[in-house]
C-alpha cells in the first residue's frame, strides 16, 4: 500500500512578514523556518515511509537571488532520492519558468512536469500514474485541467494543478477550474496547490488543498502542513494531514472589560498571550494583541500607545521565554460607564469626543476631504501599516485611526467624557 505525501507552498527562503526587531525577539526561528519545514516534510517522509512526494506548485519564492537556497533544496530533494522515494514537481506562480530563471540542477530521478503541455509520469511499481503541467509564466489565467491526459488503467491517477479552481479570497485566480471539471477526469485524487489553507473540496474523487506548511504572516494562522494519503489497488485509503510547521501566528484578542487601571489589564494581555502559547504545540508564536472591552482604564491604555506596545511585548517576552513574538498591538477598548449626552455638552472635551466619533462613524466623508493621500501615508510611523489594511484610502483603517486619536487625546488631557 504505497504512501504519497503531497505539499505545495513551501516558499523556500521567503522571509516571515511584519516581524519588527526587537531585543528577546526570537528571530534566529523565524529567518530559518522555510529551510527548517522542508527538512521536516523529508523527515516526515522517510519516518512514515512514503513512496512518492508530490509538490504542487511554489516550492521556490521566486528568483534565486542566493545560490544557496538552490543548494539547500537540492540536498534535501537528494535525502529523498536516496531512500528511493519518487519526486514529482509541477512549477506554480513563483516558481515558474519565467519567474526562476536561474535553477540549479535537481537530484537525478527527480521528475518535474512539463510547462509546454500536460504530460504523466507512470510509477508501475508504485501503482500510481501522475498527471500534470507547471507554469511557464507567473500569469497563467486559461483552464489547464480539461487538457489533462486520460487516466492510466490498473493504477491510481492522481492530477497535479496550482489553481485557486473558482476562485479564493486572497489568492489571485490562475488555471481556474470547477470541482466538477475535475472531477470529470476520473482521477482519483487532485493535489491542488496555491490556496495556503488546507481544504478538501471533494472526497468522490479526492479534491484537496494541502495548505503552506508554513505561515509566513497574521493571514495565515494556525497548525500548517502537508498531506499523506494511503492507497490500496486503485482506490485512495484515507487521506490524512500532517503538521510540519516550526513557527505559528495567531490574533489574540484580551479581554479587558471592567479593568480599572493599566495592571489589570496587562494581566488580562498575559492571561491571554499564555492560553494563545499553550496552543502552538511547543513551537515559537508570533501574535498580534488586541486589547478589547469597556473598561476604566481605557484612557490609560490609549494616552501612550508606544508604552502600551512595549509593556505588551515585555509581558510576552516574560510568558514566552523566547518563544513569542509580539508582531503589533491594538487598543481598542472603550470607556467604562455612563458617557452622558455629548450633543448637549458645550465643553471643549465633549465636542471633541463626539466630532472624533462622528468622523469615526463616516470615514468615507472624512477620505472625501483628506487633500492629499500619498503625503500623509508618507507621514506615517513605521509599524502603521498592516497587511490587513493598505492605508488611510482604506475606510476601516481610517475609522480605527480616528477611535484611536480620541483616546490618545483624552489620555492627554487627563478628561474623561461624564457629564460635566
Amino acid at each position: 500500500m504505497p504512501l504519497i505525501l503531497h505539499t505545495a507552498d513551501v516558499h523556500l527562503d521567503s522571509p516571515l512578514a511584519g516581524l519588527p526587531c526587537y531585543e528577546g525577539a526570537p528571530q534566529d526561528e523565524a529567518r530559518l523556518a522555510t529551510r527548517r519545514v522542508l527538512s521536516n516534510i523529508v523527515d516526515l517522509a522517510l519516518d512514515e515511509g512514503v513512496a512518492l512526494v508530490i509538490v504542487a506548485g511554489d516550492l521556490y519564492d521566486g528568483e534565486l537571488r542566493d545560490a544557496n537556497t538552490g543548494l539547500f533544496l537540492c540536498s534535501q530533494l537528494a535525502r529523498l532520492r536516496r531512500s528511493g522515494i519518487e519526486v514529482v514537481i509541477g512549477y506554480g506562480n513563483h516558481d515558474a519558468e519565467s519567474v526562476v530563471t536561474r535553477r540549479l540542477p535537481l537530484p537525478e530521478g527527480v521528475k518535474v512536469l512539463s510547462t509546454r503541455r500536460p504530460e504523466t509520469f507512470v510509477f508501475p511499481a508504485l501503482g500510481i500514474a501522475v498527471h500534470g503541467q507547471g507554469y511557464s509564466r507567473r500569469d497563467v489565467t486559461k483552464e489547464l485541467s480539461s487538457a489533462y491526459p486520460v487516466p492510466v488503467d490498473g493504477v491510481v491517477n492522481i492530477g497535479v494543478l496550482h489553481t485557486a479552481v473558482t476562485g479564493r479570497n486572497g489568492h489571485s485566480s490562475y488555471a481556474p477550474c470547477s470541482v466538477e471539471g475535475l472531477s470529470a477526469r476520473g482521477y482519483q485524487y487532485w493535489a491542488l496547490g496555491h490556496v495556503h489553507e488546507f481544504e478538501i473540496l471533494c472526497r468522490d474523487p479526492w479534491i484537496v488543498f494541502s495548505g503552506c506548511p508554513q505561515g509566513r504572516g497574521l493571514r495565515e494562522c494556525g497548525s500548517k502542513g502537508v498531506v499523506v494519503i494511503d492507497t490500496d489497488d486503485e482506490e485512495i485509503v484515507s487521506v490524512e494531514r500532517h503538521a510540519v510547521d516550526v513557527f505559528r501566528w495567531a490574533l489574540v484578542t484580551a479581554d479587558c472589560t471592567g479593568a480599572a487601571d493599566r495592571d489589570e489589564a496587562l494581566a488580562r494581555v498575559r492571561d491571554a498571550l499564555r492560553a494563545s502559547l499553550q496552543h502552538a504545540d511547543g513551537r515559537p508564536l508570533a501574535c498580534r494583541v488586541t486589547l478589547s472591552g469597556a473598561c476604566s482604564a481605557d484612557r490609560l491604555l490609549g494616552a501612550r500607545p508606544q508604552r502600551l506596545v512595549d509593556e505588551v511585548r515585555a509581558v510576552g517576552l516574560d510568558v514566552g521565554a523566547g518563544q513569542l513574538w509580539v508582531e503589533g498591538v491594538r487598543c481598542a477598548t472603550t470607556p467604562d460607564g455612563v458617557t452622558g449626552d455629548l450633543a448637549s455638552r458645550r465643553d471643549p472635551i465633549a465636542r471633541l469626543v463626539l466630532d472624533a466619533r462622528t468622523q469615526a462613524a463616516n470615514p468615507g466623508d472624512l477620505l472625501a476631504r483628506l487633500p492629499n493621500l500619498d503625503a500623509l501615508t508618507r507621514l506615517l510611523p513605521p509599524g502603521t501599516l498592516t497587511e490587513d489594511h493598505a492605508g488611510p484610502e482604506d475606510p476601516a483603517w481610517l475609522a480605527e485611526r480616528v477611535a484611536g486619536a480620541e483616546r490618545l487625546i483624552l489620555g492627554r488631557l487627563g478628561a474623561g467624557v461624564e457629564p460635566a
